[in-house]
């Protein structure tokens, strides 16, 4: 597989090695998807793993970069994710009202001796991560054909 030529630019293929497992590739790094078993390999986490891991590696870089520039003594920072589906009827915040809605539910830890104003900072400045307003605001994807 070639490397991308450009820093933000991911190829993804099939690998070959299973029905759907795919070899990601992003810069100098590679990774694999997969669907678990018996769909797939579970030769690696499935696409919606992979979102959530961006959201939460995102999530923890933003608050530990905020936390070291303000030199807050913030240890370590542990985000947990889960996606889901949700009938929208059952969303207070959703404006959809029929169907489902996906729901992502992103808890964060904070381990240090922070005080409850600084944990409550914090808290809003992961809302801020850039995986995060991309979820959140209108996306347009356009697909071609090569």
């Amino acid at each position: 597989m070639t490397t991308p030529k450009t820093e933000g630019t991911v190829i993804v293929a099939e690998s070959g090695a299973g029905t759907y497992t795919q070899r990601i590739t992003a810069g100098n790094h590679e990774l694999v998807a997969d669907e678990p078993r018996p769909v797939g390999d579970d030769a690696g986490p499935t696409p919606y793993d992979l979102l959530l891991a961006a959201l939460g590696s995102c999530t923890s870089m933003t608050v530990r970069m905020y936390a070291k520039r303000k030199e807050w003594p913030l240890d370590q920072v542990r985000v947990t994710l889960r996606h889901s589906r949700i009938h929208a009827e059952d969303c207070a915040d959703c404006e959809t009202r029929v169907g489902l809605v996906n729901q992502i539910d992103l808890d964060i830890e904070l381990i240090g001796d922070l005080d409850d104003e600084q944990r409550q900072r914090l808290l809003l400045i992961a809302g801020r991560c850039p995986v995060h307003q991309t979820l959140t605001s209108e996306v347009h994807i356009t697909t071609t054909l090569r």
